[in-house]
């Protein structure tokens, strides 16, 4: 059973999951759009059957890959999977922070989507031998501190190993991604303008 999963993994991104709303926000905005499954698989670089199956809430796909497909369907990450209306307020309470999950990373909210929003944190969950999907760029700047664990920053061609009490800060336009090359899970404090995740 492992080796299909990894298998699955490899080939399209993707850990099965019980349905979200994601599927249901993803249709939406690929119809406003005006894109087919055919255009938005294109343009993500991935199947029309990866598509389908987010959409009908049979597949969930990992965080490289949804940032593809939020970037085809213009809009964010943050859109597309919150699944609760905003809190008023600007206190998220310990215990109270929706967590995102995407494959084997999770994304615990620091502050939620709210439309016209410049700031985004999360705190990225990175279990040991977990990694980004491969190396992203976007436009705008990130800037991250490593609360827990250990893991390789990529940036570019250069790569970095930080660890609990490292800080970056980074142009998106930089390719990025990171892998835990530790024993114990990551814990990343990541801010992002404009809002990506």
């Amino acid at each position: 059973m492992k080796s299909n999963l990894a298998a699955a993994r490899n080939q399209e991104d993707v850990v099965v999951k019980p349905p979200s709303m994601l599927g249901v926000r993803m249709r939406h905005a690929r119809l406003v759009a005006g894109l087919t499954m055919t255009q938005v698989a294109q343009k993500s670089q991935c199947s029309e059957s990866l598509i389908s199956k987010i959409e009908t809430g049979q597949a969930s796909p990992s965080l490289a890959m949804l940032h593809r497909i939020a970037v085809t369907l213009d809009t964010n990450i943050a859109t597309l999977t919150t699944e609760e209306a905003p809190k008023e307020g600007p206190i998220l309470l310990n215990g109270e922070r929706p967590v995102i999950k995407a494959g084997g990373i999770s994304l615990e909210r620091i502050t939620l989507p709210k439309r016209g929003g410049l700031l985004q944190a999360n705190i990225h969950i990175i279990p040991p031998g977990e990694a980004s999907d491969g190396l992203i760029e976007h436009v705008g700047e990130e800037v991250g501190f490593v609360l827990e664990g250990s893991l390789e920053l990529m940036l570019g061609s250069e790569c970095h190993l930080i660890q609990a009490g490292d800080a970056f800060n980074l142009s998106s336009q930089t390719p990025h991604g990171y892998r835990n090359v530790g024993k114990v899970t990551a814990r990343i404090f990541w801010v992002n303008t404009p809002a990506t995740f």
